[in-house]
C-alpha cells in the first residue's frame, strides 16, 4: 500500500529484523538531490565504524522528516532524547534516571537500529563521550573531545592551526589525539581515556587546556563561550565533556543543506589550505578504500561485543546445521539467525550417553553454548569444566524432547531453568560474566538462588582443549544474594553436587593435560591425570617505589621463607623447590593440605616460613629445617620449629590449566578453593587493601620483609622472571653462589673464616666480595666438610683482588646462599655483607643480580 508522496512500501530485513521502510524516493537534501533511499544506503555501507564510535551510548536524534530544505525554507528539525511509543520492542535502549523523571534512550548498536534512524528522517546522530554498563550505569567517559568552533572571520584553516597546537599539549599529556571535521563549521579533536577520570574530572582536564591555548594564543584561540570573545578567533569549547553533553558521532551526517558527515581526517590533510568539509559521497569512497582511519579511538570493546556489518557476518548456525538432519530430528533448524539484541539464557538438562547440562546464552542472534558435565556450581569454592560446543538457534531456547538415536546429541532434553541474563563483560574466546535471573521454581532457585552471578573463564588450551572454560560462581553477588548455599537449601540441589547427582567421571584429557570433550556429543567430566609441576613466576626487584599505574596493582606482604609449588592429588601432596627437588619430607606437617583444598587435584603456589617467638617469619629458624635428613630429626623439629604455607596463587585445579587466567581472577579462584584450618598452618593471606605507600609501610610495621606488587591483568608465567610482579624490599638482599673459602683466624684458626662469594654475569662468574658476619661456628663446622670435598685448584672465576685470593680455598661454585649488605661499591661488590643462610631451594643459574 502506496503512502502519501511515495511510490511503494517495501518491508525488508535488516540483522534479522523486519523493518517496513517507506518514501524511499523522498528528497532529504534539496539542493543535492539526495534521497531517503540514498541516506539508508549511506548509513548501511559506514554501519561498521559509525557503531564502533556510538555503541552503548545515549543515541540523541535530529530529525528532520520533510528533508532539511534550503537556505530560503529551511527544514523544520526535532530535537529528540527520549524513545517514543512508536519504537520497534527489540530497539536496544538503556534508562537513564533523573530526580523526577526518566528518560529511555536508544544505543547504537546494529544496522537495525540505524536503518530504522534512517527510515524516521534522524539524519543527525549524537552521543557522549561516555558509554552503558551493566545494570544501565553511567560509566566513566573513556574519551575526551575538544570542540573547536570558528567564530565570525575564521575558518577551518584557523581551527586546523589549533588542532596542531593542542596536538603538542595532548602528546605531552600522554594522549593521542584524532581529529574529525565535523561536517557543519569546525573541528572534533578525540583522544582515548582509560575510563578511570569522572566526566567532572575530564571536562577540568580540557578546561584547563583551552585556557592554556587562549593564555599561549590569544589572537587565534579563546575558551570563554561568549560570541562578542570570538571574531576572528576559534573557540576552544570543552564543554562536551559534561556528562549530560553529546557530540555528533563519527560517520554521522549533518542537516545541512549539503549532506555533508562528521569525517575522520589525517593530520596531513589538516596541513592542507584548502581543507574542507566532506560530503557522503566521498566519505563512502574514504571507507571502501581505507576503512576506519579512527579506530584507534574505540577499538572493539572488550566486553567481545562486535560491530554489526552489512551482511558481512559469517554464518553462526552452518556448524549446527550441518550436526542435524531437520527431517529426522525434532529439534529447530531454521535457515537464519535470530534478531540481535535479546538476552534469554536456557540450562537444559541433557540426558545423552551420560547426563550433563547445557547453558545457552542468546548472543547476537544465536544461542552461545556450553556443556557443563556437573552444571552449574552451587558455590564458589567449587569451579565445573563447561566445554563450549556450536551455537544453537534462538528456537533452541524452548525446546524439550527427544532426540532420535543415532543422531548427534541422542537422548532426553527437558528445560532445567530458564530467564534473562544481564552481561557485564563478554571477551570473545576468553571471559564471559554475567548475571542469570532464572525461574523461582526453576534449578538455580534449588541451589539458594534464582538470581545468580557467573564467571565463564577459557582455560587457554589449543586445539580441541581451546573449548575448555571454568564456570565459577562469583564471590560477589547481586546485593541480597549469597553466593553459597542459602539456609535450608540443600547444597546437593544443585546438578553435579556429587557424582551421584549427574554427571560422568574424567574419561580423557588432551596432551596438556587439560580435560576435553570425548566426542561433539559427550563432554568428558571431571579432573584429567594428576597435575605437573609448574616453574613458579619470578618477580622483580623494584628500583623505586613508583608504579606505572598503582591501580593496575594488587599488594601483598612479602614473606622471608622458602618458595614451594603444591602437587595435590588422590588425596595427596607433593612439595616441590623452584629448582625441582621434591621437599614433601622436610615439612610432613604440610601434608594434609588436600583435606584443605576443595578439589580433586591442584598446583598452588606459595611460601613455606616458619615464625619466631613474635609470629614473624624467620629465615634463620627455616635454616634449621632445611637441612634436615633423618626421619627422627625431621620430626623433632615439627614440634620446636613448625612451619606454615602462605599461598597466593593457584595454577591448575581440577586438571584445567588457570596460567591463562588474569592474576584477579586466579587469585579468586584460589580464595573460594582453599578452606584455610583453624591452626593456620596453611593460608591464603589476604592482599593489603592500601596504596603503595601505605602497603610498604604495613609491611615494615609488622616486621615483615617487604611486600610484592603484583598487576591485576598478568598472566602466569612459568619460570620467568617479570616486571608485571615487582618486589619491595625494606633491606637488600642478594642471592650469592659460593666460589671459595678463606681460613679463619684466631678462635677460627682452624675454621672457615669467610665465604668467597659471586653471581652469574652471562657464561662467568662475577665476585662480589667475602662474608663472614652473621655466619656462626655451628654452620661453619658443619659446612668445611662439604666444601673441602667441592675443592678446586683454580679460581673459578677471573676478577678477585689479590688480597682476597692470596689464601683463598677454590670451590666448585654449586652451592647458594644469600646475604644482607648496606650498599654496593661502583664496582658492584657488596659493602658490609651480613650473612642470612643457605639456600639449598636454588641453583646457580637460579641467581641473578638484585640491584
Amino acid at each position: 500500500m502506496a503512502l502519501p508522496g511515495s511510490r511503494s512500501v517495501q518491508t525488508v530485513t535488516v540483522d534479522g529484523r523486519s523493518l517496513r521502510l517507506s518514501s524511499l524516493d523522498k528528497v532529504l537534501y534539496p539542493e543535492t538531490g539526495t534521497t531517503k533511499a540514498d541516506v539508508l544506503a549511506y548509513y548501511a555501507a559506514v554501519a561498521e565504524p559509525l557503531i564502533r564510535h556510538a555503541r552503548d551510548r545515549p543515541a540523541t536524534r535530529k530529525r528532520w522528516v520533510h528533508g532539511v530544505g534550503t537556505a530560503d525554507a529551511p527544514g523544520q528539525v526535532f530535537f529528540q532524547k527520549n524513545l517514543d511509543a512508536a519504537a520497534p520492542a527489540w530497539l536496544p535502549r538503556h534508562p537513564i534516571r533523573h530526580k523526577d523523571h526518566t528518560n529511555v534512550y536508544p544505543v547504537v548498536n546494529d544496522l537495525a537500529t540505524l536503518t530504522w534512524f534512517g527510515q524516521i528522517g534522524a539524519l543527525e546522530v549524537h552521543v557522549p563521550q561516555w558509554r552503558f554498563g551493566p545494570h544501565s550505569a553511567v560509566g566513566n567517559p573513556d574519551r575526551m573531545v575538544l570542540d573547536l568552533d570558528p567564530g565570525p572571520g575564521a575558518g577551518l584553516p584557523e581551527c586546523a592551526e589549533v588542532a596542531r597546537l593542542a596536538r603538542e599539549i595532548l602528546t605531552g599529556m600522554g594522549l593521542e589525539p584524532w581529529p574529525v571535521t565535523s561536517g557543519s563549521k569546525g573541528l572534533h579533536l578525540y583522544c582515548r581515556l582509560d575510563g578511570k577520570l569522572t566526566s567532572e574530572q575530564v571536562s577540568g582536564v580540557a578546561h584547563e587546556l583551552a585556557r592554556a591555548l587562549e593564555a599561549d594564543h590569544p589572537d587565534l584561540a579563546v575558551s570563554d563561550m561568549k560570541k562578542s570573545l570570538r571574531g576572528g578567533r576559534v573557540l576552544v569549547d570543552w564543554s562536551q565533556n559534561n556528562r549530560n553533553k553529546t557530540t555528533v558521532a563519527p560517520y554521522s551526517l549533518r542537516g545541512r543543506f549539503h549532506p555533508t558527515v562528521a569525517a575522520p581526517r589525517t593530520w596531513t590533510e589538516l596541513d592542507d589550505p584548502d581543507l574542507a568539509h566532506l560530503d557522503y559521497r566521498e566519505v563512502l569512497r574514504r571507507v571502501r578504500e581505507q576503512g576506519d582511519i579512527l579506530a584507534g579511538l574505540d577499538p572493539d570493546p572488550q566486553d567481545g561485543a562486535g560491530t554489526a556489518g552489512a551482511g558481512s557476518a559469517p554464518d553462526r548456525l552452518a556448524q549446527y546445521r550441518a550436526m542435524r538432519d531437520a527431517g529426522r530430528t525434532p529439534e529447530p533448524v531454521p535457515e537464519a539467525v535470530g534478531p540481535p539484541g535479546g538476552n534469554s539464557f536456557v540450562i537444559q538438562e541433557h540426558h545423552a550417553r551420560r547426563l550433563h547440562y547445557d547453558l545457552r546464552l542468546e548472543r547476537e542472534g544465536v544461542l552461545a553454548s556450553w556443556a557443563l558435565p556437573k552444571g552449574p556450581p552451587a558455590t564458589p569454592d567449587r569451579n565445573h569444566l563447561a566445554v563450549q560446543t556450536e551455537d544453537h538457534p534462538l528456537e533452541y531456547g524452548t525446546f524439550e524432547g527427544s532426540i532420535p538415536k543415532g543422531e548427534y546429541g541422542a537422548g532426553e532434553m527437558s528445560i532445567w531453568d530458564a530467564g534473562t541474563y544481564e552481561l557485564e563483560k563478554w571477551r570473545d574466546g576468553k571471559e564471559v560474566i554475567c548475571t542469570l535471573y532464572g525461574k523461582q521454581d526453576g534449578g538455580l532457585a534449588r541451589s539458594g538462588s534464582a538470581v545468580r552471578r557467573y564467571a565463564l573463564i577459557n582455560t587457554g588450551g589449543s586445539g580441541s582443549g581451546a573449548r575448555n572454560w571454568l564456570i565459577h560462581l562469583m564471590k560477589d553477588q547481586p546485593a541480597g544474594i549469597s553466593s553459597g548455599t542459602a539456609s535450608g537449601a540443600s547444597s546437593d540441589a544443585s546438578p553435579g553436587a556429587s557424582s551421584d547427582s549427574g554427571g560422568p567421571d574424567a574419561s580423557a584429557t588432551g596432551r596438556d593435560g587439560l580435560p576435553v570433550a570425548v566426542s561433539p556429543a559427550d563432554p568428558a567430566a571431571g579432573p584429567g591425570a594428576a597435575p605437573d609441576f609448574v616453574p613458579p613466576m619470578l618477580a622483580t626487584l623494584a628500583s623505586s617505589l613508583v608504579l606505572p599505574d598503582e591501580s593496575d596493582f594488587a599488594f601483598e606482604l612479602k614473606w622471608d621463607g622458602v618458595r614451594a609449588i603444591a602437587v595435590v592429588a588422590a588425596g595427596g601432596v607433593r612439595l616441590i623447590s623452584r629448582n625441582g627437588n621434591d621437599m614433601s619430607l622436610l615439612y610432613p606437617e604440610l601434608g594434609d593440605l588436600a583435606d584443605y583444598v576443595n578439589a580433586e587435584t591442584a598446583v598452588l603456589d606459595g611460601e613455606i616460613v616458619a615464625l619466631n617467638a613474635g609470629g614473624r617469619p624467620d629465615f634463620s629458624l627455616l635454616q634449621t629445617r632445611m637441612k634436615l635428613t633423618s626421619a627422627a630429626e625431621i620430626d623433632a623439629a615439627r614440634a620446636t620449629t613448625p612451619v606454615r604455607f602462605m599461598l597466593f596463587d593457584l595454577l591448575d585445579l581440577d586438571g584445567t590449566s588457570l596460567l591463562p587466567l588474569g592474576y584477579s581472577n586466579r587469585r579468586e579462584i584460589l580464595e573460594g578453593a582453599v578452606s584455610a584450618p583453624e591452626d593456620g598452618h596453611v593460608q591464603v593471606p589476604g592482599q593489603l587493601d592500601a596504596t603503595l605507600a601505605e602497603a610498604v609501610e604495613a609491611s615494615r610495621d609488622l616486621g615483615l620483609e617487604g611486600i610484592v606488587a603484583k598487576r591485576r591483568s598478568s598472566v602466569y608465567r612459568p619460570g620467568t622472571r617479570t616486571e608485571a610482579w615487582l618486589k619491595i624490599k625494606h633491606q637488600r638482599t642478594q642471592e650469592v653462589v659460593v666460589v671459595g673459602w678463606r681460613p679463619g683466624k684466631g678462635n677460627r684458626a682452624s675454621k672457615i673464616g669467610s665465604l668467597l662469594v659471586a653471581v652469574p654475569d652471562g657464561v662467568n662468574l662475577k665476585y662480589l666480595g667475602r662474608v663472614g658476619s652473621g655466619l656462626t661456628d655451628r654452620e661453619l663446622a658443619e659446612v668445611g666438610g662439604r666444601l673441602k670435598k667441592m675443592a678446586r685448584k683454580t679460581a673459578p672465576l677471573p676478577d678477585v683482588p689479590a688480597p682476597d685470593a692470596a689464601d683463598a680455598r677454590w670451590v666448585r661454585p654449586a652451592l647458594v646462599g644469600e646475604v644482607q649488605y648496606s650498599e654496593r661499591t661502583g664496582g658492584g661488590r657488596l659493602r658490609h655483607p651480613v650473612w642470612r643462610g643457605w639456600r639449598p631451594d636454588k641453583k646457580p643459574s637460579d641467581v641473578t643480580v638484585e640491584n
